[in-house]
């Protein structure tokens, strides 16, 4: 037995406690929390058999009531003394998918990436914004079979693309390959089908947030969007990261979202909407690149899941539905390349090379910090992956 020391100003410190799964050597995934840079096996931890598995779900559909007592449980045992051999350090394990992903939703909810790319794509539109993009959060169903885990990497996805100046389009790996920074939300309680969520009954449903790579064939996407969205040109991978942090671990972080003019319909109006203050950074082969604000975006992460399933879409523990690209108002504070680079037109210096868009061997890492009102940080640890040569171009 021993006892675990963090600092007070460990961003994985007790107000924190996100939940993960870990593979010890030569041993089955189980469920833990990361405290400081060690991970605290909870069946041992807790003497809990639903954490004895290589999955949060059966944790997650047990709903606020048990998340909030396991919590609790949780911060008193870990100002105790600690069986050793439920505590690993980060090092010595490898880090999993922490929870069985059911559906996927990814969402166009910051108003600043929304408006950069209008211009981008409609440069003689009076307004950068879609006429429908103040009355809804603008999303599209994704694959849940191809999100990852951090550290996983991604090979250069082939499809059909449409070169500058042609007429007929080319099959081939994507020469327009980007990143988007968003947060990812999971859904620990489902509901029926038929039965919409209100925006006030989001914390009855969501469970936590982690970092998300939404990977972009900007080419490819560009070809086939029109007129039914987003297919080949997102569903080839996308990244999380292997720490869900507890919504209740980040209530000191909430701030009002932006003013939403014209006022929301009723399903979607709340008293106060409120988002995350929460910084990412962006690093391309180490250089950080850009740092995103999600406090900028405009819809909240309640009105996401409201318009989600406002129709009577059910919703399933495991739900995982994402931001859509974090930027904010002000230079370096877009999380995506074609914003950075218009397009591709103006490209950055990267470790003294010029990208446009990702390279092969380029190694992508989104990292993040939530700021709550008493001044601590919450960590979200990391979000990578490292771009590997196309296959299958024949």
């Amino acid at each position: 037995m021993s006892r675990l020391r963090v600092e007070p100003d460990d961003p994985f410190g007790l107000h924190n406690l996100p939940y993960g799964v870990y593979r010890a050597a030569g041993a089955e995934p189980r469920v833990g929390v990361r405290f400081g840079d060690r991970v605290v096996d909870l069946a041992l931890l807790l003497d809990d058999e639903v954490f004895a598995t290589g999955s949060l779900n059966p944790f997650l559909a047990q709903g606020p009531a048990r998340w909030g007592s396991v919590r609790s449980q949780i911060t008193e045992a870990l100002q105790g003394e600690v069986d050793a051999a439920a505590v690993h350090y980060l090092a010595d394990v490898a880090l999993e998918l922490p929870f069985e992903v059911a559906d996927y939703v990814d969402f166009y909810a910051s108003e600043h990436h929304a408006s950069n790319l209008g211009r981008l794509f409609r440069p003689d539109a009076p307004d950068p914004l879609t006429p429908n993009w103040k009355h809804l959060p603008i999303g599209y169903h994704g694959r849940s079979s191809s999100i990852v885990v951090s550290g996983t990497d991604v090979v250069r996805p082939c499809g059909q693309r449409l070169p500058p100046g042609e007429s007929a389009p080319v099959f081939g790996p994507s020469t327009r390959l980007d990143l988007e920074a968003e947060l990812g939300f999971v859904v620990g309680v489902g509901s029926a089908l038929g039965t919409p969520v209100r925006a006030d009954e989001v914390e009855q449903h969501l469970f936590g947030v982690v970092l998300f790579n939404d990977w972009s064939a900007r080419d490819i996407q560009a070809w086939e969007y029109v007129p039914l969205g987003p297919f080949l040109g997102k569903s080839f991978a996308s990244t999380v990261s292997p720490w869900v942090v507890p919504l209740t671990a980040l209530a000191g972080a909430r701030v009002p979202v932006p003013q939403q003019v014209p006022e929301p319909l009723p399903y979607l109006t709340m008293e106060q909407p409120w988002g995350l203050d929460i910084e990412l950074a962006v690093a391309i082969n180490g250089e950080v690149i850009s740092r995103p604000p999600y406090a900028a975006t405009y819809w909240s992460p309640a009105q996401m899941l409201a318009h989600l399933t406002v129709n009577g879409a059910p919703t399933r523990t495991g739900d995982l539905f994402a931001s859509g690209t974090v930027s904010g108002p002000d230079a370096g504070q877009q999380g995506s390349l074609i914003e950075l680079t218009r397009g591709g037109a103006e490209p950055i210096a990267v470790g003294g090379e010029k990208r446009g868009f990702l390279e092969d061997g380029d190694e992508v890492v989104i990292g993040g910090f939530a700021r709550l009102a008493d001044g601590r940080r919450v960590g979200f640890g990391e979000a990578r992956g490292r771009i590997l040569p196309a296959r299958g171009e024949d």
